[in-house]
This record gives structure tokens, C-alpha cells and sequence, in this order.
């Protein structure tokens, strides 16, 4: 399941999401599909899914390869800490994973590019970019939660006791 979902979100986002700036920063369904994914009990695959994004953001972004694979990587490492110490409030988790996942692409996309020549001002980054961002990822971080929730229920049901 995570091929199609990652896929069209990515096609989503690069297509609809990006268009649709708050002031030069957009949303990342990806990052928070990871994330809401990641934070469900009985799923798995989080690391899977991690990979996935990280190999299909890095093919069609202008960020290494590697950059996308380790932030993702990264995140998901967060995710499940958090998913370990915040068990009774997922809706919490999800917010300061969001909040942090966010904050960690972005150290890592500047960082990436600085090193690839790109020049790039941080005071610029972050107010122009990485806060907006922040601030479209969070309204965004519920609804995409509920949709994974419902997603992990179905995939794999509680199973009950007779």
C-alpha cells in the first residue's frame, strides 16, 4: 500500500500542493504521511515507508538522494520515540512530530544544498520557508492522521477475543 499512497500524495504535492504557496513555503504531504503512519500501534512498516519516501522524494526533488533518505530516516527514528513515551495522545505525537519532522527536513535540505553551492541566506530560510511550511504542515497534520488511522484500522483490525 505504501507505493500508491506515497505516490500520489508526492504527485499531489508536487502538482496541486506546490502551487498553492504560503509565502515561498508548502506543505509536505509526504512528511506527515510518514509521520501519521508511523504513529499507528499495530503498523509496522513505518521504517518501509520511511525508505520509500525518502528514495521517491529524492528522484524527483533537487535534494540528494541521500539528504531525503536520511530526513525521512530521521524522522521516522523520532516518530517512534515519541510513539513510546506519548501512547495515550497520539493526536499530540502527531503535532510535535509534525513540528520536528518539519525542523529536521529543512536543517537537512539547507544544509545539503549549502554544501552543493547553492546559496542559500538562513534568516531568509527559515522565515520565509521553513516557518510557513511548518504552519501549512500542522493544518494540515490532523487530516491526513484521520485518513491513516482509518487506513491502519482497515489494513490490519484489532483482532477480538471470544
Amino acid at each position: 500500500m505504501a507505493i500508491p499512497i506515497l505516490g500520489g500524495l508526492l504527485m499531489l504535492q508536487s502538482a496541486v500542493i506546490s502551487r498553492i504557496p504560503l509565502l515561498h513555503g508548502t506543505a509536505d504531504l509526504v512528511l506527515l504521511a510518514v509521520v501519521a503512519w508511523a504513529l499507528q500501534e499495530r503498523v509496522e512498516t513505518g521504517w518501509h515507508w520511511a525508505i520509500l519516501a525518502g528514495l521517491l522524494v529524492g528522484f524527483i526533488s533537487a535534494l540528494p538522494l541521500v539528504a531525503a533518505l536520511a530526513g525521512y530516516l530521521m524522522t521516522v527514528g523520532i516518530v517512534l520515540l515519541l510513539r513510546r513515551r506519548v501512547w495515550q495522545a497520539p493526536i499530540l505525537a502527531m503535532f510535535v512530530a509534525t513540528v520536528l519532522g518539519t525542523l529536521l527536513m529543512h536543517g537537512i535540505s539547507f544544509v545539503s544544498l549549502r554544501l552543493l553551492g547553492t546559496p542559500l541566506p538562513w534568516r531568509e530560510s527559515l522565515n520565509l520557508i521553513t516557518i510557513p511550511s511548518l504552519l501549512l504542515n500542522l493544518v494540515l497534520a490532523i487530516p491526513i492522521y484521520a485518513l491513516l488511522s482509518d487506513l491502519a484500522n482497515w489494513l490490519y483490525p484489532e483482532e477480538l477475543e471470544v
